[in-house]
Order: C-alpha cells, then sequence, then structure tokens
C-alpha cells in the first residue's frame, strides 16, 4: 500500500492589529487545519505621525516572529508565505523593520496592496464557505483597513481596500479611551464618508446575502449571541442594541461583555463604529459570519503555486491581452532567456522555481509600455508594472518586474536598482542581462529560429558562443551585440561573443 505523501504549509498574516499564523496539511487535495496561532501586536498603534513604527512595536513585533519561526522552522522555505498589510504599507521605515523581520521568521515577507489583501480574503472566505450560485459581499474590518469584495465562487469581482481600522479609527475618535454618543456618531459618518466613492457601485452590483470575516466581526458576533440579541450572524437591531451598551458603558477599558477577550476590549467600540457605518451606508440587515480569511486565502495561493496552478501566471497574460502586446515576438524573448537561464542557472546561483518565473514574466510584458507610446517605452511599461493592482503579486515582486521592464533596452540604469533589497539585487540585474541579451538577438522580429547558442558566465563575464560564420551573415545582430556591449561595460559585465 502507497501512503499519499504529506504537504506541510504555513501562512503569515503580519495585520495591523494581530500576527496570525496557520499552519496545515494538504493530503488528498484536501486542507486539512493542524494549528493556529495569534497575538495582538497591535502594529499600527506603533505608527508616530511621521508614519514611522517605533521601536517598542517593532521590538514586540520581532519577538512574535521569533516564536513563529520555531513553530515552522521544519516546513519547506517555498511551502510558507507572510504577508504585511496596511500598517506595513504606510510605514516609512518598513524596509528597516523587514530585514530584522526576515531574521526573527527565518522566511522573507511580502508586503501586499489593499486590493491584493481583498483578493486574498475573498479566497479564504470562498474556501471556508463555498457558494457557486449566489453573489455574496464579503466584509473584512482589520486594524487599519477595511476591505469590501463582492464575488461569486471563487471569483472576486470588485475589491475595494478602505484606509480605516479598528486602531487607527481608535486613535482618531477614542484615543483618550472615552466613549460619548456624539464621538460614536462621528466614528460612524466617518466610515459612512470613506464608502461614499464605492456606495453606488456596489449597490449597483448587488449581492444575495453578506459575509463577515476576521477578528473584529467574529468578536462583535460572539458577544452579540451572549447577549441573546440574535441567534446567528449579526443583525442591524443587534447592532444598535451593542451600540448603545457600549455608549452607556462610556470607557473602552471598562467595557465588559461576555465572549469579549481583554486585548480587545480597547479597539472594540471604533470596529463596532466601522460596522454600524457598513450596515448603514449598504442598507444591511443582516450578516453572516466566516471563519475563513486572509490566512487561508493566502494557504490555497500558496498551494496553487507549488502545484502549477499559480495566480500570478493568469495575471501576466490578462496583462498581455489587454495591452495588446506582441505575443509571438514575447515568446520568442522568453524561449531563448528561459534556454539562458538554464544553461548558466548553476554558475549565478539562480532559484529554479522563483527566478525562472520572474524572467518568464519579464520577457512577456518586457514590451507592454509600447501600448503607452514608442519613446521611452520601457520607462512606460516599468511604471505600469510598478503602479497596477497585479493579482497574486506582492509589491516586492512588482518592482523587481518593473525593474526588469524598465531595464530590458538602451543604458543599464544600475542605480535605480537600488530600490530593490541588496539579498536580491545581483540576481535581478542578472536576470535583466539575459532579458536583455534575448532582445537583441530577438531585434529582427523574425520568426526564423535562432541557431544554438551557447553561454557561459564567469562572475560578471559573459560569453557568447555562435555557430561558425553566424555572425557574419548576420551584421545586423553583429552591430546590435557591439552596442551592447558597450551599455552591460558601462553596468561593470562583459560580454564577449564570437
Amino acid at each position: 500500500m502507497t501512503l499519499t505523501p504529506v504537504e506541510s504549509y504555513a501562512a503569515i498574516d503580519l495585520g495591523s492589529n494581530s500576527f496570525h499564523m496557520i499552519v496545515a496539511n494538504w493530503v488528498d487535495g484536501r486542507l486539512q487545519i493542524i494549528d493556529r496561532m495569534k497575538e495582538m501586536v497591535r502594529l499600527a498603534a506603533g505608527l508616530n505621525e511621521k508614519h514611522e513604527l517605533s521601536k517598542d512595536s517593532m521590538q514586540q513585533a520581532l519577538e512574535c516572529l521569533q516564536r513563529f519561526g520555531q513553530r515552522i522552522r521544519e516546513i519547506p522555505q517555498l511551502n510558507v508565505r507572510a504577508v504585511g498589510t496596511n500598517t506595513l504599507r504606510q510605514a516609512r521605515n518598513s524596509e528597516a523593520f523587514m530585514v530584522q523581520a526576515y531574521q526573527a521568521l527565518g522566511h522573507p515577507i511580502e508586503i501586499i496592496a489593499g486590493r491584493e489583501e481583498a483578493r486574498l480574503i475573498y479566497s479564504g472566505v470562498a474556501h471556508s464557505r463555498f457558494d457557486e450560485v449566489n453573489q455574496r459581499l464579503v466584509i473584512d474590518i482589520g486594524g487599519g483597513s477595511t476591505e469590501l469584495i463582492i464575488g461569486r465562487g471563487y471569483n472576486a469581482f470588485f475589491t475595494e481596500s478602505l484606509y480605516m481600522g479598528c486602531v487607527n479609527m481608535q486613535q482618531r475618535f477614542f484615543d483618550d479611551g472615552k466613549i460619548k454618543a456624539k464621538k460614536m456618531r462621528k466614528a460612524i459618518l466617518y466610515a459612512m464618508q470613506e464608502l461614499e466613492s464605492l456606495e453606488m457601485a456596489y449597490k449597483k452590483a448587488g449581492w444575495d446575502y453578506a459575509l463577515g470575516s476576521s477578528g473584529t466581526i467574529i468578536s462583535i458576533r460572539d458577544v452579540i449571541h451572549a447577549k441573546g440579541w440574535c441567534d446567528y450572524g449579526i443583525t442591524a437591531d443587534a447592532l444598535t442594541h451593542l451600540c448603545d451598551d457600549i455608549i452607556a458603558v462610556g470607557d473602552c477599558e471598562l467595557i465588559d461583555f461576555p465572549g469579549l477577550s481583554e486585548r480587545r476590549k480597547p479597539v472594540f467600540a471604533s470596529g463596532v463604529a466601522i460596522l454600524c457605518g457598513i450596515f448603514e451606508a449598504l442598507n444591511l440587515e443582516r450578516i453572516n459570519v466566516s471563519e475563513g480569511a486572509l490566512r487561508e486565502g493566502l494557504l490555497y495561493d500558496l498551494i496553487g503555486r507549488v502545484h502549477d496552478a499559480d495566480i500570478r501566471d493568469k495575471t501576466i497574460m490578462t496583462l498581455t491581452h489587454r495591452y495588446g502586446v506582441d505575443i509571438e515576438q514575447a515568446e520568442r524573448i522568453r524561449e531563448t532567456a528561459v534556454n539562458f537561464f538554464h544553461q548558466i542557472q548553476n554558475d549565478w546561483g539562480f532559484d529554479e522555481k522563483n527566478d525562472v518565473k520572474l524572467l518568464t514574466w519579464g520577457a512577456l510584458v518586457h514590451e507592454i509600455g509600447l501600448s503607452v507610446a514608442h519613446n521611452q517605452y520601457h520607462r512606460h511599461g516599468a511604471y505600469l508594472m510598478a503602479n497596477s493592482d497585479l493579482e497574486g503579486f506582492s509589491r516586492q515582486e512588482q518592482i523587481k518586474l518593473a525593474m526588469l521592464v524598465r531595464s530590458h533596452r538602451r543604458k543599464f540604469p544600475l542605480e535605480e536598482f537600488e530600490v530593490i533589497h541588496s539579498s536580491t539585487r545581483i540576481q535581478i540585474i542578472r536576470l535583466c542581462t539575459l532579458l536583455r541579451l534575448s532582445v537583441v538577438l530577438h531585434r529582427s522580429r523574425s520568426s526564423n529560429c535562432l541557431p544554438e547558442i551557447r553561454i557561459t558566465v564567469n562572475k560578471d563575464r559573459i560569453k557568447l558562443d555562435f555557430p561558425a560564420r553566424w555572425l557574419n551573415q548576420h551584421p545586423l545582430t553583429l552591430v546590435d551585440l557591439s552596442t551592447e556591449q558597450n551599455f552591460l561595460q558601462s553596468a561593470g559585465i562583459e560580454l564577449i561573443f564570437c
């Protein structure tokens, strides 16, 4: 009897209010949750007026990550994914924190955009409560942001992330801990104001029912049920009763509701205010509650990557169609670049899975800027890659991809690679060099196949070996290679060809 191998995975969510980790096994195509860890770090409270994280907040976060790191030490690197959300998107010193966080956790941490966070939340909810028939509104109130998504089945149609969460709303309206009726109403109106730009579009799209997810909404449900105000989900009437009770208490520290944890108390009133604003703005009567959220979405996304169902591949192909990329030319360049990659993979220490993916994506979208203008199209393309909402991509991945597109032609902008962390900068420069060489060799855009070209490297020295007399028979390619030789030399890379 052959036993099915068990694959272990871990997803870590560095939220603005709390850090979560979920560990699971993938067995026979099913996810089995085997462990969960959660710590209230309240990272958003550590942001000062300059949007910098305080030393104390960073230290508390690092200690939490060390504990998480110990739990997942035996899980393969490729099977772990950690993401930072709103607070790390906002923090100006997030890069310094990320370096220390990597050391504490033992795994790299990605910062994801708000809409990507929303997509992952919806994925977690959809896998926890699958429904391929009804259209659903999903609401997730975090520490630094609130996500609202409309989707059906596993597909999200509308994804929005608003800069209001239970921590920053607490600081804005209840910073002294006192809860007055006027303060609560101001907080609710502020939430409604944040929703104003999407309210009509969401109502027009419609939904059959609404779901809430994550800690704030789960806590509200637990309190309401313990009070006996409704038997399932959260109703508008029950939420009104809860709001009145909070105002009657009058102080965040004195809130003592059944079902509410001690560490949730300081930000409970602000979370209730946000949900009240959402109910009022979207005319909700009841929402149900999902136990799945961002962590579960991360796990399923990660499993898809490992098992060749990577949402990022789909995103790149969607981009090529949207911007009218010459896919035949892109495929020619991709094929040559990947060929070169495999020839020198060991010499340059490339990662078989991640680096070849990045090179492939870069080849497929390197001409995307032509949709804007031919002049400086590599710069236009880089801007699109860095600033678009790309499903599945983290901020760091988009920057790397943008640099491949930016640097695939003309002067090699070595100084611009400073935006990429030093630990991966050399590898991205080398990937870019392979892309540049592939672009040069296919500049004629001919459908004729290239001959067998052998590439060898020795540190920053590259040698291309062509079949005898081939370069003499292709003088334009010879000139193009000579021009590229000068471009690379200015970047400290020596190119030899014969």
